[in-house]
């Protein structure tokens, strides 16, 4: 299905570290990365590397005033409240701002890639970082690289974007920074804002004429009922919006065993979303689409081989969910780690989800969030919200 696709890395992305005790450590990519490469995934794509993004370019959706907060943070080390470095969830560090502009900086490389041709699909698992505000960092995020690739195209003559997030935590971020800008849909799908941060993320958060979609679904939603709301609301909106091109965050924390949020899902069920935005991008944007990481706090059993999975999906050579986990990869892993890596690419399921072509329930809370985001963004799309 894919043609030409980059993948953006550099070993210094590694470099946005919080400390020891952070739930984000830098591990989770670096064994995603290691994994790719020793089932042979990183041969399927051109490897592509990053550079910082420029004060200029950050301005495209932070505030000045904050960048240079950020910068004096990096330079000692030292706390500034006011633009929410130096808390529990985002500690200063020194370098912080290099470290957060080299993830933005593959962010633009990424849709620079996919705007000029270069590449069909792109992908930054370093990035999505989709809780940074325009003058505030929030959520372990300091840049907004998600909305930062989305701005730089906009710049560059880009009339309709879609992004999709499938964090367990609202895409808040790229929300608020494009909430009136009608160029831009967002659609987030996440846990219910009165179970987990950052409290938004209401159906009834639409934006300008629609442009903002939540879907916010219930502690305890598992493969299922995750994918039955996805196809109920992704795909009809996307194929009226067409837009030019597609962004997807791809927190991978909506897992069973993620320790900082509470839906269910496996990692087979994570591909299958996967899949489905990949299809979604050729049907709907010309196949032109930038891929993101995210969120994703199990950092052996989850995060590496949800996102291999991602890398591969994008390449367009998705593994069987059986391919063994490689001994090198599991020797990595108990050395850095010292934790029992998995022994497979699966969590052992077969996903699989109702339509809504049977009707809805009513009764069914996944089936009330369904609808209560189809009713309350499908008409100012033209669409109905009935199945």
């Amino acid at each position: 299905m894919s043609r030409t696709v980059r993948v953006i890395w550099d070993d210094a992305l590694t470099s946005y570290n919080f400390g020891p005790s952070h739930p984000l450590a830098p591990i989770r990519v670096e064994l995603t990365m290691a994994l790719a490469r020793e089932l042979g995934v990183l041969d399927k794509v051109e490897p592509a590397g990053c550079v910082p993004a420029t004060d200029d370019e950050l301005a495209m959706v932070h505030d000045r005033g904050y960048i240079e907060a950020v910068r004096r943070c990096s330079a000692t080390g030292a706390p500034d409240l006011s633009a929410g470095l130096g808390t529990a969830d985002n500690p200063s560090f020194a370098g912080v701002h290099e470290a957060s502009a080299l993830i933005a900086g593959a962010s633009l490389a990424a849709a620079r890639a996919v705007w000029e041709g270069t590449a069909e699909h792109a992908v930054n698992v370093a990035g999505g970082l989709h809780h940074a505000m325009a003058s505030t960092a929030s959520g372990f995020c300091v840049y907004n690289d998600p909305a930062l690739a989305i701005a730089w195209l906009l710049r560059q003559g880009a009339g309709r974007v879609a992004y999709v997030d499938v964090d367990v935590h609202h895409g808040d971020g790229v929300q608020a920074l494009f909430y009136d800008d009608p160029r831009v849909l967002t659609i987030s799908l996440h846990e219910s804002p009165r179970t987990l941060f950052p409290g938004t993320g209401f159906p009834e958060e639409t934006g300008a004429g629609g442009t903002a979609v939540n879907v916010a679904l219930p502690a305890g939603t598992g493969d299922s009922g995750w994918l039955r709301a996805f196809h109920a609301v992704v795909p009809p909106l996307l194929r009226e919006f067409a837009p030019e091109i597609l962004v997807t965050q791809h927190g991978c924390d909506s897992h069973a065993l993620d320790p900082l949020a509470n839906l269910m899902l496996s990692v087979d069920g994570q591909r299958a979303a996967y899949a489905a935005l990949h299809r979604l991008a050729h049907e709907t944007a010309g196949g032109r689409w930038i891929v993101t990481g995210g969120g994703g706090y199990e950092l052996v059993q989850v995060v590496p081989r949800a996102w291999t999975h991602l890398i591969a999906e994008v390449a367009g050579h998705p593994l069987d969910p059986a391919t063994p986990t490689s001994e090198g990869w599991r020797r990595l892993v108990r050395e850095r780690t010292g934790e029992t890596p998995p022994l497979t690419m699966t969590d052992g399921r077969t996903p699989e989800f109702r339509d809504l072509s049977g009707g809805y329930d009513p009764g069914d809370p996944i089936d009330r969030a369904i609808m209560a985001t189809r009713n309350a963004v499908f008409p100012l799309h033209g669409l109905d919200p009935i199945p």
